[in-house]
């Protein structure tokens, strides 16, 4: 008797196949424009030379490899919270505190688990599109799983649309929202789009869940973080799921938190207990590494310094890169139509074109992206933009 014999085989991950893809191309001239990393202008991944400097501090002092505890590096989590919420927010001082969790996905299986375990009957509401990975956690945790518009047919952001959605969503359910550089689309709203959205939030009782992935990425870092903030200072409960991968450049080290912030201390201490009793059955306690060495940046002001300097190197980086992708497409006479590619914001794109298109890019030219269009812009060589250009150019001929 075979144990496994009714066990199917399930389709891979599309964006992790198209890493294999791209390995196993041989083109010399071949884009990587799929896997959401930073890549430099060699088009390496590398590690921010803060983080470097950390990790040999970390080297030479760490005594121990001990376990961290429920909630992480204590440290760590206190220091995230500033940069996410502000060092002055009275919220830190009793009524918020982070959870540390195995990366920005872990916080957001984490709130799925704390919200279907702890919140019965509410639902979650993603925006049309989101991150696929969103789709997935929040329904493998049981939830009921709806959506409203973000992004329509023609490539714009629909903000009227969204806000109708939002004005029927049922009380008391969770809306996820992502607080800058929207994953897949590169779509923000305005000030005074999430101003609006702020206030059906309040009117519908709705319970925000922000996904807070690329701060420092968008606008700058605190410019990023003003949205969260805003939910803050005018909501009594909110979640917050941060991630120090792309940021930080930790995407192995797996650093993350979950933020709570809560009506009353007490009411906190309640809601940490049970997220404690969740990871201890998730994940027990979350690695120390890329915490530890987040920790030991933030807390230090010259590494901090020099961090975020690095850190708007690669946003000033990643937002030339669209411009001058706009710029080398309008010798096709294209700059019209992709002119949205310069005011997304983040490290991707969506580009507007179709499977087919992106078939042809890949088979014709071995430009890799996604099927549904999104581009990672980080992924562009700034001496290959003419190139990248005339591909895209031939693929939308009629």
């Amino acid at each position: 008797m075979s144990h496994f014999a009714n066990v199917a085989r399930v389709p891979g991950d599309p964006i992790l196949g198209l890493m294999d893809a791209y390995r196993a191309d041989l083109h010399p001239a071949k884009l990587d424009l799929g896997v959401g990393v930073y890549k430099d202008a060699q088009g390496l991944t590398s590690i921010p030379h803060a983080v470097k400097l950390a990790e040999q501090r970390l080297l030479d002092s760490e005594t121990t490899k001990t376990y961290v505890g429920g909630h992480g590096d204590a440290l760590f989590g206190s220091l995230l919270s500033q940069l996410v919420l502000g060092a002055d927010n009275p919220l830190l001082v009793e009524r918020a505190a982070a959870t540390q969790t195995p990366g920005g996905t872990g916080a957001l299986r984490l709130s799925a688990d704390f919200i279907a375990q702890c919140l019965p009957g509410k639902g979650i509401w993603l925006s049309d599109p989101t991150w696929p990975i969103h789709e997935s956690i929040f329904a493998a945790a049981g939830l009921r799983v709806g959506h409203y518009p973000y992004v329509g047919a023609d490539n714009q952001l629909n903000v009227e649309a969204m806000l109708a959605a939002l004005s029927h969503v049922p009380k008391g359910d969770v809306v996820l929202l992502h607080a800058c550089c929207h994953n897949p689309t590169g779509f923000d709203l305005t000030p005074r789009d999430w101003k609006r959205v702020l206030e059906i939030v309040k009117a519908r009782d709705l319970l925000p869940l922000i996904d807070f992935a690329y701060q420092g990425f968008g606008d700058g870092l605190e410019q990023d973080a003003w949205a969260v903030r805003l939910f803050a200072s005018e909501c009594t409960e909110l979640l917050i799921t941060s991630s120090c991968s792309k940021n930080f450049g930790l995407y192995r080290e797996r650093t993350g938190a979950l933020i709570v912030c809560a009506h009353t201390a007490q009411k906190l201490q309640d809601v940490r207990s049970q997220l404690a009793f969740i990871t201890r059955n998730l994940w027990s306690t979350p690695p120390a590494h890329g915490a530890a060495v987040v920790a030991t940046i933030l807390a230090d002001n010259e590494l901090k310094a020099l961090w975020a300097s690095e850190l708007e190197g690669m946003r000033k980086r990643v937002a030339s890169l669209r411009f001058g992708l706009v710029d080398a497409l309008r010798p096709h006479g294209l700059a019209d139509r992709f002119a949205h590619i310069a005011e997304q914001r983040g490290m991707f794109s969506y580009t507007g074109l179709t499977p087919q298109q992106v078939q042809r890019l890949r088979d014709e030219f071995s430009v890799y992206m996604v099927g549904s269009g999104r581009a990672n812009m980080a992924g562009l060589d700034a001496n290959r933009l003419d190139q990248l250009a005339k591909a895209i150019a031939t693929v939308c001929t009629p």
